[in-house]
């Protein structure tokens, strides 16, 4: 299929796509989902004065339960070709929990809107990057990708601007109702993509000649059990979201207790910090990991987690912390990056593409959700700094995993070989 010289197919062109549509998708869904997070850990603990243990029980069987969908939601986005309605349907339920929990913030209405938020939260990454894949040539899909990280990034500054702005004026249970808010702008800005402009099969992860030839794809969970290289990197996100995932909150939770007048604040000067630093990374790594590979990018971002982690325990201070906190932007800011470009070198020709997404994203999830659980108990018993050194030396098996058992996936021709 012809492409234009940015990288956007004929039929997108022809169908009266422009890029900046997709640019104010990723700003906007970040808005969405930067309003929750971190925000709900430190407003339920400071504010509503739950134990961590509670609030690790909340995050740990809400990330649970939504795991068990993200799999085949990935399978059901292969398959469908409403993509544009998977987001705008995700993005109801995200409203409608957010201001479920404005209104009612005590343990069983949080833990069940938590929850459905949880089961949809994750279809914006594999919805987003197969869009993505239908619009743009391969040539160009490293670029792009990096290009709607960038933008990711900037609404994710955006929003917790807004949030501290919101929690000092108002007060920080405010902060939520800004989820419905930007996600009525996410799902116009989802809908200004036309339909006919996104090429189902291209989505998947197939290739022009195989869509046209119409050869069979391997079904359910084959195309992923037989990757090694994708099994390993599963493993590593794993570990690399379990040591990552709770850091942030904890340093919330930290400067909240020292500044109470100053939490939304203080936690969002932290995101600040770490999404300045992801806007660039992540434009640097869509332009490099071509001509560099995708190893040598992921390797760096693997290695600056534990020294983050291990940092965090020499002051108390709010400007250490948040000094700190923007080697999140290099190690985090790569790995989200960096994911869809490995995740589409493995599958490659399978038609698998989303699948394997959200298995991915399934098996990193569980990492992060068990690591909510597990800083809470750490920090109960026997307090921050032992969570902050326990979850460094988890990065550092991590970072011993990805250097072993991970190989290069630039270059490779069809998933199937991998």
């Amino acid at each position: 299929m012809a492409t234009a010289d940015d990288g956007v197919t004929e039929r997108a062109r022809a169908a009266g796509f422009h890029p900046r549509s997709l640019d104010a998708v990723n700003f906007l869904l970040a808005d969405v989902r930067g309003a929750l997070g971190p925000y709900l850990n430190v407003f339920l603990i400071t504010q509503r004065h739950w134990s961590q243990t509670e609030v690790g029980w909340v995050t740990t069987i809400a990330g649970l339960i939504g795991l068990a969908a993200q799999t085949p939601a990935g399978a059901a986005i292969d398959a469908t070709s409403r993509k544009r309605g998977a987001v705008v349907l995700a993005l109801i339920v995200l409203a409608i929990g957010a201001a479920v929990i404005f209104a009612a913030p005590t343990f069983w209405p949080v833990l069940v809107a938590n929850t459905g938020m949880a089961v949809v939260g994750d279809v914006f990454g594999p919805a987003v990057s197969a869009v993505t894949l239908g619009l743009y040539a391969r040539r160009q899909l490293a670029r792009r990708i990096g290009r709607n990280s960038a933008f990711d990034h900037a609404g994710n500054v955006a929003i917790a601007a807004a949030a501290g702005l919101v929690g000092y004026l108002f007060t920080q249970r405010a902060v939520f109702l800004m989820v419905p808010a930007f996600a009525v702008l996410a799902a116009i800005a989802m809908l200004s993509i036309p339909h006919r402009a996104i090429d189902r099969d291209r989505a998947r992860g197939l290739d022009e000649e195989q869509a046209t030839q119409g050869r069979q794809v391997p079904s359910g969970l084959r195309s992923l059990l037989r990757s090694r290289p994708l099994i390993v990197f599963a493993l590593c996100a794993m570990l690399f979201h379990f040591a990552n995932a709770p850091l942030l909150p904890l340093v919330g939770q930290k400067l909240a207790q020292s500044h109470p007048a100053w939490a939304s604040a203080m936690l969002s000067s932290c995101i600040i910090a770490a999404q300045l630093i992801m806007l660039p990374v992540a434009l640097v790594v869509g332009r490099t990991a071509d001509s560099v590979g995708r190893k040598p990018i992921l390797l760096i971002g693997f290695a600056v987690l534990p020294v983050r982690a291990a940092l965090y325990t020499f002051s108390d201070s709010a400007p250490w912390l948040i000094a700190v906190q923007l080697l999140d932007g290099v190690g985090a800011g790569i790995f989200g990056a960096i994911t869809p470009l490995v995740i589409a070198d493995l599958m490659r020709g399978t038609g698998r593409y989303n699948l394997a997404q959200g298995a991915v994203a399934t098996v990193q999830g569980i990492g992060a959700s068990l690591s909510g659980l597990a800083a809470g108990v750490i920090i109960d018993h026997l307090g921050y700094t032992t969570a902050f050194l326990t979850f460094g030396a988890a990065a550092c098996v991590a970072l011993a995993a990805l250097v072993t058992g991970m190989p290069e996936t630039a270059g490779r021709e069809d998933g199937r070989r991998a």
